[in-house]
This record gives C-alpha cells, sequence and structure tokens, in this order.
C-alpha cells in the first residue's frame, strides 16, 4: 500500500466519423461520445496499481511471492503467538497479490474467515483467482479500499495481520485506529515492520549497496512513508488502546549460493529499474549497483544482512 492515487487520464480528439448524425449541419461541432462508465473507474484503478511504490508488475508480484515464502517460518510464528488458528477470523491488512491470506485461510479453515483488504485491484484479482484455484474462495473475501481513505469493512474480528504496510501508508497513526476498530476486546494486532531499514548491507562494506540503501530511504520518504516505522508503532498502539503482549526484533544474514541472498539481491535487482523509472537515480547508478551485486555473489567472503524487522503483538 501507499499514498492514493490521483493520476489523471488521456482522452483521444474524435475523428471524422464522430458527426454522422443526417440533421447536422456540414460545419456542426463533433459531439462527444456517450461517457462509458466503467471509464472512470478503470482509470482508477489503473493509476492505483501505478502509484505503487514499488509497482503491481508481474517481476513484483513474482518478488514478492519469493519474499513471502522467505518469511513463511517468521510469520507462521507471529500468527501462533496472536493465537490465529482454526474458526479465526483475521484481516489481511495491505494483502498485496494475497500470499499471506492464502496461508491464513489454510489455517482458520472453513469456520474461519479472512479479509484480504488491498487497493490494488491488480493484486486482488491474482488473489481472486489463486483462491478459487485452490478452493479458498468461501473463506477469503478480497475487499478493495484505501485504508488512508476509508475504514477497514469488518467488525468484531479476532486478529489483524500488517506486514509491511504502515511503513508506506501516509498516517500510520489512523491505520492503527481502523485496526482497533475492527478487532473485538481482546482481539490482536500482529505487525511486522522494519525498526532498523539502514542495517541493509553488505559485508564486507560495499558503497554502491550503501547508496542503494540511501536511494530506497529518499524515494520511500518523498512518496510520504516512514521505513523505520516501527521505532514509533508501540506509542501508537497504545494511544489506540492496545496493550503490548510481546515485541521480537527479527535480523537475518545470507551468503551467496544461500536461497535467502536472492532477497535482498533481488530486491535490489528490481528496485534499481524502478528508482530510475522514478527518476530518483540514474542509469549509470543502476548499473554500478547491479554490478556490484554481480561481484559479490563471486565472492565466498561476502554477507548480504537484512534490514532489521520487528514483530510486535498487541491485544486491544
Amino acid at each position: 500500500m501507499g499514498a492514493p492515487g490521483h493520476g489523471t487520464r488521456d482522452t483521444a480528439a474524435c475523428g471524422p466519423e464522430a458527426a454522422t448524425g443526417a440533421d447536422a449541419p456540414a460545419d456542426a461541432p463533433a459531439e462527444d461520445p456517450p461517457e462509458d462508465p466503467t471509464d472512470d473507474f478503470e482509470a482508477a484503478a489503473d493509476a492505483a496499481d501505478r502509484d505503487y511504490v514499488l509497482g503491481t508488475h508481474d517481476a513484483e508480484v513474482e518478488r514478492l511471492g519469493f519474499q513471502h515464502a522467505m518469511w513463511r517460518h517468521e510469520v507462521h510464528h507471529a500468527w501462533a503467538s496472536a493465537g490465529i488458528g482454526e474458526g479465526s477470523r483475521v484481516a489481511d491488512i495491505g494483502a498485496g497479490p494475497g500470499f499471506a491470506s492464502l496461508d491464513l485461510a489454510a489455517i482458520v479453515g472453513p469456520r474461519g474467515r479472512v479479509l484480504a483488504v488491498e487497493r490494488s485491484p491488480r493484486f486482488l484479482r491474482l488473489l481472486a483467482d489463486e483462491a478459487t484455484r485452490r478452493g479458498h474462495a468461501h473463506i477469503i473475501e478480497a475487499i478493495e479500499a484505501d485504508l488512508m481513505l476509508e475504514p477497514i469493512p469488518g467488525t468484531g474480528l479476532d486478529a489483524a495481520w500488517c506486514r509491511w504496510v504502515a511503513c508506506f501508508v501516509t498516517d500510520p497513526a489512523l491505520l492503527v485506529r481502523r485496526m482497533a476498530d475492527c478487532l473485538r476486546p481482546g482481539g490482536t494486532a500482529v505487525f511486522h515492520e522494519y525498526v532498523e531499514y539502514g542495517a541493509y548491507r553488505l559485508l564486507p562494506p560495499n558503497p554502491a549497496i550503501d547508496d542503494f540503501v540511501d536511494a530506497v530511504y529518499e524515494s520511500w520518504r518523498g512518496q510520504g512513508g516512514e521505513p523505520d516505522i516501527a521505532r514509533v508503532l508501540p506509542r501508537m498502539l497504545v494511544d489506540a488502546g492496545f496493550t503490548i503482549r510481546s515485541v521480537r526484533p527479527i535480523a537475518r544474514a545470507a551468503r551467496p549460493g544461500e536461497t535467502l541472498w536472492d532477497w535482498p539481491a533481488g530486491f535490489a535487482r528490481t528496485n534499481t529499474r524502478r528508482l530510475v523509472e522514478l527518476g530518483v537515480r540514474d542509469e549509470r547508478w543502476a548499473r554500478a549497483v547491479i554490478d556490484a551485486i554481480d561481484s559479490a555473489e563471486r565472492d565466498h567472503a561476502t554477507v548480504f544482512i537484512t534490514p532489521t524487522v520487528l514483530e510486535i503483538v498487541a491485544v486491544k
């Protein structure tokens, strides 16, 4: 999720065939065709997808799937700590293409419910298709919503799961309050958010990767987000009426050839292109970042440190 999009749609000039009425004078101005009521909806949906900080293209969906696989063990640990189990009613906040929602559906089963709240129409279409394929369509309710503009459409839920969403929204305190509103008394909010994004680095230190992290910070904050949002989340939660049950930092490291290596390395490869598209850096800079990763992968003394995540479980 990111800040609400406000994209505009270009309209093409009408061709000569637009004014064909027999009663129209030869020099009459061409009339606009009747408006298609779906045009504005589709334009808004396209704008929402384009507005994502990291995009919603196929490469990003693939990266998100790999990312979820790399974090699945930690995620399931968090859900168990929150008491999510068979029959639970859970909101997946900022569900993306739905990798977590699908896992949650398998856990809560047919007596449970998963509200997958997401503002990207493309991501929601992917989730709906996969939920149907897996037989989870009756468990997962895909809801298109921008939580900076509207509440979570559900109440009395047992839990709300939020991973790497508070760091993107323009008002994380509002997000926390909306999560409180959807939970029953005693319900749990579960977060995985960055507490030290700057830990993301190569060892031995590499200036190109350090500058890449600086560029990510610049772009992120320039679009209204805060990478290190977990530093202030506990205060926001307490102010919204939650009690902090547990906190747990998660720091990881990978060496060349290990599967986890491809998470920080893959993000850098994908996001350098995105940062160039956004005008944050240029092509020469992007090539230097990619070259640094390629070189590091050939050096068995290299270690990739991931950004540090803080797991927070709080009770309403």
